[in-house]
Parts: structure tokens; sequence; C-alpha cells
């Protein structure tokens, strides 16, 4: 454990842990960065969440220098740029990342997008240079590594190419879209589910399933949600720049979805016409660097 007492672990392929719940930085405005995640680390977080492409990655820094934490205590996880694919220019941002953060090492770099119709469709040789920083084999500076939004044909191409396994998969899951295809082929390789966007931007918030759970319990949509992708076994990180509601997403362990609920919110799954994010057979935006 981290900090977060009632937060459980979850034992990776590599043999490490990760928090099953942790702080998400998606669309944190730079600006506003360091003062959220410092909030979240005074709420009790310890996991938090990051990338290049959230371009936050130095206000997460300096929220962890202030939080005076010590470094063991907290988990962090930064994301591979879609623009450096490319061996020497993933060095080159991994190394960049370090600095932002302020860290000589994160718990887990992963590639954010497998990218299969650029850069002649290779990301194993992406996948192989990640595996250089991993603390299994490389130099140590990321203790972990894995993938993200990487479909089951991909996880397979990497591993059969490496013979190395992602310690997770990062990838769209939520009561609408619930991703059971990647969920199953992660599982077939022992490789972690995390789940971003694990309420679907807040849109299933108002779902009846979803609220009539709620009323029942006491307890928030947002948080009967969680809870839901808790008792699956994913790994999940919601965003807020409300501090009560940091609190509220922290809230999850302290009670149980019955196995109807459970099957109630997965029959929400709408398979593709549920996705909220980019397809990653098809994602292939580079940002302007």
């Amino acid at each position: 454990m981290r900090g977060m007492n009632s937060v459980p672990d979850i034992k990776l392929n590599d043999g490490t842990t990760i928090p099953q719940l942790g702080f998400g930085t998606f669309q944190i405005r730079p600006d506003q960065t360091q003062k959220a995640v410092e909030q979240a680390l005074e709420a009790g977080y310890r996991h938090l969440d990051t990338a290049q492409m959230y371009r936050n990655e130095e206000g997460v820094g300096r929220a962890i220098a202030a939080s005076g934490l010590p470094r063991d205590e907290l988990y962090v996880t930064t994301k591979l740029n879609n623009g450096y694919h490319r061996a020497d220019d993933a060095r080159r941002a991994f190394d960049e990342s370090l600095r932002k953060l302020g860290l000589d090492r994160v718990d887990l770099f992963l590639i954010h997008w497998p990218l299969p119709t650029r850069y002649d469709g290779d990301f194993e040789s992406t996948w192989r240079t990640l595996t250089e920083f991993s603390a299994q084999g490389g130099d140590g500076r990321a203790t972990s590594v894995g993938v993200s939004n990487f479909e089951p044909e991909h996880l397979k191409r990497i591993i059969d190419d490496s013979g190395k396994l992602p310690a997770v998969n990062q990838v769209e899951v939520q009561p609408y879209f619930g991703n059971e295809a990647v969920r199953a082929a992660n599982a077939s390789y022992d490789v972690a589910t995390e789940a971003w966007s694990p309420i679907a931007q807040g849109d299933v918030l108002d779902d009846p399933t979803i609220v009539a759970i709620a009323e029942r319990l006491d307890r928030t949509p947002a948080q009967v949600t969680l809870r839901w992708h808790v008792q699956r076994g994913d790994i999940i990180f919601p965003k807020s720049v409300k501090p009560e509601r940091m609190r509220e997403n922290l809230a999850l362990f302290d009670f149980e979805l019955t196995a109807d609920d459970m099957a109630g919110i997965t029959a929400l799954d709408q398979g593709d016409q549920g996705r909220h994010g980019a397809d990653p057979k098809t994602m292939d935006w580079i940002p302007d660097n």
C-alpha cells in the first residue's frame, strides 16, 4: 500500500504492484495541474497518471516535490508521445519526462497508442525500446513498462516479437463500452487492465440502471460506476479538479455491489457504438510538438 490503507494493490506480471485506484490528469490544464495534484495528494491519492501528450508533467512534478512525500509512497505513470515512436526519439522523450517530473525513475511508462497506420506499422520496435528502461532487464528508470490502447492483435505482435509481456494495457473501459475482447486478451497474457474514461466523461451518470443502484445504496452514480470497475479487477484513475469529488472517488472500498448490480451495469455495454474515444485500429493523430 502507498499511503491509502483502504486501496488495494494489484499485482502485476513483473512481480511489482500498483494501487488499484489513482488520480488521472487527462484534460487538466497545465496551469491547473500543480494545484489539482496537490489537492489529490492531500486527499490521500498516491497513484498519479499523466502523459507527455497531456503537457502537464511539469505540474505533476512540482506537486510531488511540494508534497514532501517519500518517493516510495508514490506510484507515477507517464506515457510516450505519439510523435516519438522511433527508438532514439523515444529515448530522448523518456529522458525529458523524467526531467519534467523531477524524478530519477517512474513506476510505469507506457506506449500511449500503437499507431498501426504510422511508422510503417512498426510498433514492435517501440516496445523493444521501452523494455530498455524497465527494471526487468533494462536500466531500471521505469520500474514497469506497458502499453495503452493496444488491441488483441497488437498485444500478440509485440509479445511474439520480443518475448516480453507488458505489465498493463491502459484502454477505454466504461459501462457503455466494456471492451471485453481486449480485457479477455489482457487476462490471457496476465496483463492488467487499466480503464481510462471509467465513467465515460460523465455520460453514464444519468443512466437509470446506475441511478437506481446508487439510490438504493445511498451512493453517487460515480461511486457505483467506479465500484463496478473495482469489482471487475480494473485499475482506475478518475479525474477531477474539485476536492470534494476527489474525496468521493476515493470512497469505494466500504461497500459492495451485488451480483445482480454487476450484471445490470455490464449489460449496458453497447459494443463499438458505446466507444467515446478513438479506435486504436485507425487512430493516427500525432500532435504538434
